[in-house]
This record gives structure tokens, sequence and C-alpha cells, in this order.
């Protein structure tokens, strides 16, 4: 956090994921609300912030060149072609650039 001003993160719904891919209870338990809080207390003790994206924000399923949706990708989907503009994306990365993106749009930066 040292380096950064601001720190985007998504608002998952672990609970709700590990239910639906029936993962052990440990994943249920794994201490993200506790992760946030601390990251929150650590940002604002050094006049840093924390942006929460909305859970429901299409983070992987939107490609960050041109911004087509693709309603139609699965968790088991790594790599996608966005249908519209053909931009061959790794959706980690393309994830991890959308909240960013998201994070400074909130803010009013982008």
């Amino acid at each position: 956090a040292n380096a950064y001003d601001v720190v985007a993160i998504e608002d998952l719904n672990l609970r709700g994921l590990a239910q639906s891919l029936n993962l052990a209870k440990s994943t249920n338990d794994n201490g993200f609300g506790m992760l946030k809080t601390f990251l929150a207390y650590k940002l604002a003790e050094q006049g840093k912030k924390l942006v929460i994206i909305d859970k429901w924000y299409p983070s992987s399923k939107l490609c960050h060149i041109c911004r087509h949706e693709n309603k139609e990708l699965t968790l088991a989907d790594r790599n996608w072609t966005c249908l519209h503009c053909g931009a061959e994306l790794d959706r980690d990365v393309n994830t991890a650039i959308n909240i960013k993106n998201e994070g400074c749009r909130i803010l009013g930066i982008a």
C-alpha cells in the first residue's frame, strides 16, 4: 500500500461462490471480510483510499478495450476472444484492468 494512493478490489461473494461450486467449508471461512477491513484501516492510516467494486460489476465478462459484455462466459473460460472487437483476453488480466478502471471511474479520475 505504500506505493499507491488508491487500492481497488472487487467485493466478491465468496460464500455464494463456494456453495455453487461445492467447495470445502474452509473456503467459506477464508477471512476475505477481515482482509477488506484490515486493508481499509491500513490505507486510511496512511491517508489513502480503498475502493470496493460492486460484486455485480461484470469485471470478468467485460472487454476492457471496447466495453462489450460477453454474458456467455463461464468460470472455466480462462482466455476468451471479444465478440465485438476481436481482442484476445486473459480472464484474470482483463478482470484486473476492469477493476482498476472502475475504481478510477468511481473516484472521478477516469
